[in-house]
């Protein structure tokens, strides 16, 4: 048995401040729990990845309930600034470095294959969340980490990753963005994470999903099934349970890999579209800490980034005037043009690991019991990937590359970065 505290997954906890997010999609609708219940899959969990796995088990024809205590979507997934990028938190090179080319290839292919897969679902089921392609601009902050970048270059182009390297003159004459080097890359994307969460809640309710309103307390696994007692007097029971409750794992040990951060945006008000840059491209800053920016259909720009180790409520909501100032000035630092007025600002806690990879598989010591964890800056590509590894985990199919990602993984504490010879240096040059 597991007791079920999810006191610091509250939505109010994850997160404080407005971020620009629409709510004008169809808001899902709980029900209480009013009977004890018998089903295939229980999902703990609204948000983007509890509804990304609703969705795909209910498609399925499981029987599944989604149970959350709060509205879904308004606590971690909320705060996302939902670039849908397949490029991790650790660069291929970095993930080389450690794991060995093959490996972290693989791992790369199937991050870009998650943001086509859900860029495919959005597109197949109409679901209205601002979906835009884009491409993505990795900036170097300075003049050694160009000679990274050249490195990370040869590296994707050895995997047949769609990426090109833009020298200073490339990047000040095609964006006027005056930094040493950096690599475009096709294949990302950017939506509206709420109204995903939304739209996909509402195709897995109208597949024959249940959304139940209550707290889960305790989980029982025996008789090869789960059980969950709420803070009512009914429980549910299912062949299996899902864990997608942001980034707290309540009543679990965290894997040493796992750590806990804060990040701080800001939403800028509308531009003129002619202050905008070329493509509205999602940049992202090789620093840390790191800056990105993107774009919204109205024309603002969103930056954010400024992420330390704070963890309490109340202190990174006390750093949010302090925070927001700072991004404002890496903005205006990089592109000129920019008003950077602030029509809203906000901050959320997130998890992330040490290797920027994220933790999805069976809970040890629980059968029947997956879980999705430690997202970083990929949260919304690696939800898609986590459910399609739990959905075929729970239909009993397995792949070796699931282990990549498993909770009880091996990882390093700290992946550094390799060195790029002058050799090697040249042979991405050219």
């Amino acid at each position: 048995m597991a007791e079920i505290d999810l006191a610091e997954s509250r939505q109010s906890r994850l997160k404080s401040g407005i971020p620009p997010w629409s709510h004008a999609g169809p808001k899902p609708t709980y029900q209480p729990l009013q009977d004890n219940l018998k089903v295939d899959a229980m999902v703990i969990g609204g948000g983007i990845t509890g509804a990304l796995m609703g969705q795909l088990l209910s498609e399925r024809g499981l029987s599944v309930v989604i149970i959350d205590r709060e509205t879904p979507g308004l606590g971690s997934t909320v705060a996302s600034t939902a670039m849908l990028q397949w490029e991790t938190d650790r660069t291929l090179g970095e993930l080389e470095h450690v794991y060995g080319f093959e490996r972290a290839v693989g791992i790369y292919r199937r991050s870009a294959a998650s943001v086509a897969g859900l860029s495919k679902l959005i597109v197949a089921n109409r679901i209205a969340c601002n979906l835009l392609p884009r491409q993505s601009l990795f900036l170097t902050s300075n003049q050694e980490g160009a000679g990274d970048l050249l490195r990370e270059v040869e590296l994707r182009r050895r995997a047949g990753l769609p990426s090109r390297y833009l020298e200073h003159c490339d990047l000040f004459t095609e964006f006027e963005l005056d930094r040493d080097a950096g690599i475009l890359s096709r294949g990302s994307a950017e939506a509206d994470p709420l109204l995903l969460t939304w739209g996909l809640l509402d195709i897995a309710v109208k597949q024959g999903a249940r959304l139940i309103g209550a707290s889960v307390t305790k989980l029982h696994c025996e008789g090869g099934h789960v059980t969950a007692e709420t803070d009512g007097p009914f429980v549910i029971e299912a062949e299996t349970a899902v864990l997608a409750t942001g980034y707290a794992m309540p009543g679990i040990d965290m894997p040493k890999l796992h750590r806990t951060t804060s990040s701080w945006a800001l939403a800028t008000i509308p531009q003129d579209p002619a202050a905008l840059w070329r493509d509205q491209v999602l940049i992202w800053e090789d620093s840390h800490p790191y800056l990105y920016m993107r774009t919204t259909p109205d024309g603002r720009i969103i930056a954010g980034g400024e992420d330390d180790d704070t963890v309490d409520p109340a202190t990174r909501d006390a750093k949010l005037a302090a925070k927001v100032a700072t991004i404002r000035e890496k903005m205006k630092r990089l592109w000129s043009r920019a008003d950077t007025s602030v029509a809203t600002a906000w901050c959320g806690t997130f998890g992330e690991t040490s290797d920027g990879l994220p933790l999805i598989g069976p809970v040890p010591a629980m059968p029947q019991v997956y879980a999705a964890y430690g997202y970083g800056g990929n949260g919304i590509t690696f939800s898609y990937l986590a459910a399609q590894v739990i959905g075929a985990m729970i239909g009993g199919g397995y792949r070796d590359w699931f282990d990549d990602f498993a909770l009880d993984r091996d990882a390093p504490a700290y992946v550094e970065r390799p060195s790029i010879s002058e050799e090697r240096r040249q042979v991405a040059l050219s």
